[in-house]
């Protein structure tokens, strides 16, 4: 069955590369701007005004094409620009035409908030036809940089460079100059520069984009697009060195506890760390931090997971988000990945052991000694990354009546990254390769259980031919951990593998074994571009012993998965649509003993309405649904067959006030499990300098058969499920004061509450029957009682408590906040005034949730740490 899913999409969409590579590909003449030199003149004053004699040593080039809606179209409003350069700088020059100046949108933003009109610059430097650098300025003055990746298709606004731009309003509409220090970018040594180049404006009013060079709707990427700078001769690579030191004074209150000496109600702190950069060439550069601090950095979001699999959190350190794309090796579907930045100065992993009257500091995060990063792209087509970072070994303070004493939690670890890609092909193909190591010292008594050491490789390779149109592509890595038997033992018994379960023949645990080894890869191809068609199909599989969760992320071994897309684009608007699309998808997983655990099939489809409204809707059917996790390891389980709908809409996202609504529904057969998520998105912007938004979201997970723990009757697995009534409240709120474009006030918060009640308790009976009532025995009310806190259970009715199952109800309530003063004093250097706040409590589960939200949140005291971090940024 299995073999013939996968050659059933191989087959289809093979058909279609056939069908569909009749289409005509849009072919568009590449637009080409000589620049020239400023020689012995004077570089232009960056004000905003186009006075500066050096603009009159080149012609203006413009004819911008409305790229959307109405691709191939003349724009509402013309835009022309003008570039020259010296040794160290190049210069950019904007005229943006409007017949009505005054109804030009200058609404303000922190950096990278892209608000109002505004028009870009995107430089592909090293014109690989996949990577670029965007700047953007908006008519307010507000910068936006980003680093484009991946043919367009990531755009990383992490990346910060120093660059300057002020803009000017006048009768004809309104004027930018920029200034880009080359050493911002990277390019080889070459006689003549080629630089791909690509401008693009944003007429608000219309919600119009137009550009330079046309993109056609059905292009198969946007660098691969661009048209060309020509006319950069002899420029000097310039090898950057900065310097960034920085200090932070903090302090924090909180609850006091009464003969915790750890909890007194307060705490201070000083420390001093430094940032740097050196371009080792002009094209490759080395990233550093000592003791680094990121007090600055927004919280992550409070979430629960009763299915027990660790959650997925984006990384949000700057250190790591820039040039994350160069490290990024997914090679699977989902957030798996074989390097995971969030590992590095995680929560410490072990605890201490503790008795009576013990008082434990523990650490909340693992201090980051120091990192570097080594990164950049060559003029021949390597793409280089390494990483290198030394953890502290951590270690939990414990007092017992005056005595204190230290036992590790985390020990002292190295951690290795190295990528590598390289080009061939004129750029159409690209082969690379991705090395980690994690290496732990002195593995004491209460981390015994981690991995001593953990290495994964891989490759990758990418072939797209027909101008980007059509792709092959795949990978393969290979994992290998080595530690105590005990640590391996861990791994084989933890969720994402559970070698332990008990129908399974093709696993098993080794409790011997001090090594693990495991494969997992993926192969697919599918059309990109060219036409209305895009689709893509192909495998994916994980060995049961593939472990990468040291150093990179994966939530679940022993999957084999065949997927299949397809989508068709309306690239024209109509009279009431600007745009459409409607697409179906369809896969199918197994496990490595050949068990067919799933299929899937969705239909989805959505739209953008001529007046900027939008929505989307989908809905699927899931007949199959077999897993192997969900009774911890247990046998396999079967949840009943389940059908989902979604509908989300949104109103003109450009006007003061706009909003999104939308509803999610899944229910299975006989009631087995059902989902509803209710979404609600508000955003008000009641003048240029202030936003204002607040996301509330309501979720209702009613399931018969919630797992909650596993007994022995009688010598007997039993594994236990109930109904649960879990629901779920949270909001995220946030508010942006932009006092000057440098000069801004951030605030965010999230109240977070989850409450799960059980009832009507069962014991699996048939994990596998398609009926319920088959796969699962209730309780009647003669074999199971509740009182203190804890449900016995007289299975055979004889009088005599056979096992007992602990109070599962709960109620998690969480509160966090960030109010973040930022002030860019000069390009680069900044001054952070921070003050955090967060409550963590657990509610009454038998209250209703506002009342819970109540108690825990507002009848609290807070937690709260106040920081001021200021840094400055040397230029050598």
């Amino acid at each position: 069955m299995r073999a013939k899913l996968v050659l059933s999409t191989v087959l289809i969409v093979l058909y279609c590369t056939c069908i569909f590579a009749q289409e005509s590909t849009t072919q568009v003449p590449k637009r080409i701007y000589t620049t020239k030199t400023i020689g012995q003149s004077s570089a232009p004053v960056i004000d905003g005004i186009l006075d500066d004699e050096s603009w009159n040593l080149v012609e203006w080039t413009g004819d911008y094409i409305e790229n959307q809606p109405d691709e191939n179209t003349p724009p509402s409003e013309q835009t022309k620009f003008k570039i020259v350069y010296d040794q160290k700088f190049l210069y950019v020059a904007y005229r943006c035409y409007d017949a009505e100046p005054d109804k030009i949108e200058k609404r303000l933003s922190r950096r990278d908030g892209f608000a109002g009109d505004w028009v870009e610059m995107n430089i592909d430097s090293y014109h690989d036809k996949r990577t670029g650098f965007s700047f953007t300025i908006t008519a307010a003055g507000v910068k936006g940089d980003e680093f484009i990746s991946n043919n367009g298709n990531n755009w990383d606004g992490s990346w910060n460079p120093i660059w300057y731009a002020r803009t000017n309003i006048d009768e004809e509409g309104w004027t930018a100059e920029i200034k880009i220090p080359f050493s911002q970018l990277r390019f080889g040594k070459s006689k003549e520069q080629i630089w791909g180049l690509q401008s693009t404006r944003r007429y608000f009013r219309n919600e119009e984009r137009s550009v330079w060079q046309r993109v056609p709707q059905d292009a198969a990427g946007w660098v691969s697009s661009f048209g060309e700078l020509h006319g950069l001769i002899d420029l000097e690579p310039q090898k950057q060195l900065e310097i960034q030191p920085y200090t932070v004074a903090s302090a924090e209150t909180f609850q006091e506890e009464a003969g915790n000496p750890f909890r007194d109600g307060d705490d201070a702190n000083i420390t001093v760390g430094i940032d740097g950069k050196i371009g080792v060439t002009n094209d490759l550069t080395l990233d550093f931090t000592i003791n680094p601090d990121f007090g600055q950095v927004e919280a992550d979001p409070a979430a629960i997971a009763l299915d027990g699999f660790q959650i997925f959190f984006r990384e949000q350190r700057p250190f790591f988000v820039e040039n994350k794309n160069i490290f990024d090796y997914r090679f699977a579907n989902g957030p798996d990945n074989v390097f995971y930045s969030r590992r590095i100065g995680r929560s410490p992993q072990g605890f201490p052991t503790t008795g009576e009257n013990d008082f434990v500091d523990q650490p909340q995060n693992t201090t980051i000694l120091g990192a570097a990063k080594f990164s950049g792209k060559t003029k021949n087509g390597w793409s280089i990354g390494v990483l290198e970072t030394v953890t502290a070994e951590e270690k939990a303070e414990i007092s017992n009546l005056g005595d204190r004493r230290e036992e590790v939690v985390e020990p002292l670890t190295n951690y290795f990254v190295a990528r590598v890609q390289k080009d061939f092909n004129e750029r159409n193909t690209f082969v690379g390769g991705i090395f980690t190591a994690t290496n732990r010292d002195k593995l004491s008594e209460n981390v015994s259980f981690l991995h001593k050491a953990a290495y994964s490789g891989g490759l990758d390779f990418r072939h797209n031919w027909k101008d980007f149109n059509y792709y092959l592509e795949g990978n393969i890595i290979a994992s290998h951990v080595t530690g105590s038997k005990e640590a391996i033992a861990n791994t084989q018994n933890s969720l994402t593998h559970l070698f332990q379960r008990v129908d399974a023949s093709h696993v098993e645990v080794d409790p011997n074994r001090t090594s693990l080894t495991g494969t997992a890869g993926k192969l697919g191809f599918g059309k990109s571009g060219g036409g209305n068609w895009r689709y893509n199909a192909g495998v994916i599989w994980r060995s049961p012993e593939v472990e990468l969760n040291d150093i990179g992320f994966l939530r679940q071994a022993d999957e084999i998965r065949q997927f299949a897309n397809g989508r068709y684009l309306f690239l024209k608007p109509t009279k009431t649509i600007r745009r459409a699309s409607i697409g179906v998808s369809q896969f199918s997983t197994f496990d490595f003993e050949g068990n067919y655990n799933r299929i899937q099939y969705e239909l989805n489809a959505d739209v953008n309405f001529l007046n900027n409204w939008w929505a989307e809707t989908g809905f699927g059917h899931k007949p199959r649904i077999f897993t192997n996790t969900i009774l911890r390891g247990g046998p396999r389980w079967r949840f009943s067959d389940e059908n989902f709908v979604f509908l989300f809409f949104g109103s003109d996202q450009r006007k003061k006030f706009n909003f999104t609504l939308g509803h999610v529904y899944s229910g299975a057969k006989q009631n087995n499990f059902s989902f509803q998520r209710y979404v609600m998105r508000l955003r008000y912007q009641p003048f240029d300098a202030l936003s204002v938004s607040i996301n509330p979201e309501f979720e209702k997970n009613p399931n018969k058969t919630q797992y909650v723990t596993t007994t022995d009757f009688n010598g007997t697995p039993r594994y236990i499920t109930a109904n649960i009534d879990q629901q779920t409240l949270s909001a995220s709120i946030r508010l942006n004061y932009n006092i000057n474009p440098n000069l801004t006030i951030q605030y965010y918060g999230q109240p977070f509450i989850s409450r799960g009640r059980y009832k009507e308790f069962n014991f699996v009976n048939n994990s596998i029957a398609d009926d319920l009532g088959e796969r699962v025995t209730l309780y009647n009310d003669n074999q199971i009682s509740f009182a203190n806190g804890v449900y016995s259970v007289d299975e055979d009715e004889n009088g005599t408590i056979d096992y007992e199952i602990g109070d599962p109800d709960f109620s998690f309530v969480q509160f966090r906040s960030n109010l973040v003063v930022r002030w860019e004093y000069i390009p680069g250097s900044e001054i952070f005034l921070v003050w955090s706040q967060g409550v963590t409590g657990l509610g009454d589960p038998r209250d209703h949730l506002f009342r819970s939200l109540d108690n825990q949140i507002l009848g609290k005291k807070p937690e709260n740490i106040f920081l001021l971090k200021a840094t400055y940024r040397f230029i050598l």
